[in-house]
């Protein structure tokens, strides 16, 4: 599914050079389940920006599904992004001005997908995430827990394979969290792969691997 030769990322801070990412080499397997840890600075969220093809790496190569990703081109990785990778953010990311249903629908909208099977997707996908009756509401109408439930529908509404989540409960309390981290776990159970970056030792015990980063290199990776 994953496959990382030697990744390389240097961010330029005034006149000093940090190395985010260090000769990353990594593989991670169609349906795993991986949490991604590590203190603050250890590179883990650029890591998970490299593999959302959201950040390029310096150097090195990332292969998704077969395919050499980091060379693409600027519309090649949006479409990559757009029907194979699905975001899972902290902080929700919803468009303030949709509605709930809006917000789901907006990736299908941005791929030209039909409104009749808009319309059908987004109401399983409603159902499903028990927000049939939050559809039409705004993000500022909808608790922590249910902006992240729309969030992650939104993720999985174009049926990618790779679910990138980071830090998903870490602005929710400790019920909803628990909700959130079902609900992906559930889709992973389902065949998705899920990349999970978090803070929590709790939230990465349940994982099924565990990859642990400190100054931008993998120093340990067990499951």
């Amino acid at each position: 599914m994953i496959r990382l030769d030697g990744i390389e990322r240097v961010f330029q801070v005034g006149e000093e050079a940090v190395h985010a990412l260090h000769q990353v080499d990594l593989t991670v397997a169609a349906g795993e389940y991986v949490a991604i840890m590590g203190p603050s600075g250890s590179g883990k969220s650029t890591l998970l920006n490299i593999l959302g093809l959201l950040d390029r790496p310096d150097r090195g190569s990332y292969f998704l599904a077969g395919a050499k990703v980091s060379d693409l081109g600027e519309e090649q990785q949006a479409q990559v992004r757009r029907h194979q990778i699905g975001f899972v953010f902290q902080f929700f990311h919803l468009v303030p001005r949709l509605s709930a249903a809006e917000n789901i629908e907006l990736p299908l909208t941005l791929a030209g997908v039909d409104p009749a099977e808009r319309t059908r997707r987004v109401d399983t996908a409603l159902t499903a995430f028990g927000l049939a009756d939050r559809a039409r509401h705004r993000p500022d109408q909808l608790s922590g827990g249910q902006r992240q439930r729309v969030a992650i529908a939104r993720a999985v509404i174009m049926h990618p394979k790779l679910i990138l989540a980071d830090e998903p409960t870490g602005n929710l309390d400790r019920a909803a969290g628990t909700e959130v981290i079902e609900i992906l776990e559930g889709l992973n159970r389902e065949g998705l792969t899920l990349i999970m970056v978090t803070h929590d030792p709790e939230l990465g015990d349940r994982a099924h691997r565990r990859i642990r980063m400190v100054d931008g290199s993998i120093e340990a990776d067990s499951g």
